[in-house]
């Protein structure tokens, strides 16, 4: 099974660069998913620029097909956001609406990082993107309140706590990855 960890952070002077590398390592560590990390900094998609519907499939732009593979190759996906004035950023958003029939019936958790909140305003925002293009999110989140505290010189050094929420994430993305592999191949 594969697992797509998308960075969303995609400013200068981002930390979720390395909390997303510190997440895809620790779930190549859990051994449950091959891991492959889509950087949207380095993606770069411009705002949505197909003229077809995204249901429809018929992509022109090559950064859209590149996407589109990316993401239908995957049997799960974590999104990695911060959270901007009580929401996700808007290259996730973009990210997600560039497509539609590559993201249905797979397992989607969370890594979300900020302040006090952790991120969790953006989780919950994002819950119901995700379920408009019929994704299924686990109930497991992987909250980082005062993210900042928590690099070090190595990178990102979280707590225990945080840690162990990411196992437990993974657990719940490899009970449903299977099963709704059978609901894609049905549908």
């Amino acid at each position: 099974m594969k697992l797509l960890v998308i960075i969303a952070s995609t400013r200068p002077g981002r930390i979720g660069k390395p909390i997303g590398d510190w997440f895809a390592d620790r779930a190549s560590q859990h051994g449950g998913f091959e891991v492959e990390v889509a950087d949207l900094a380095e993606i770069a998609l411009p705002l949505h620029d197909e003229p077809a519907h995204p249901m429809t499939g018929k992509y022109e732009h090559q950064h859209t097909k590149d996407w589109s593979a990316r993401v239908d190759a995957a049997d799960a996906v974590v999104m990695v956001t911060p959270e901007y004035n009580y929401a996700f950023n808007a290259a996730l958003k973009n990210a997600i609406d560039y497509l539609n029939r590559e993201w249905r019936y797979k397992p989607v958790g969370f890594v979300s990082y900020g302040g006090v909140s952790g991120g969790m305003r953006a989780v919950q925002m994002l819950k119901q993107v995700v379920t408009a293009v019929r994704m299924v999110p686990v109930g497991d989140t992987v909250l980082i309140p005062m993210a900042r505290t928590m690099l070090g010189d190595g990178g990102f050094e979280p707590t225990d706590v945080v840690a162990q929420s990411a196992d437990v994430m993974l657990d719940e993305l490899v009970k449903l990855a299977e099963p709704l592999a059978g609901v894609r191949a049905a549908s």
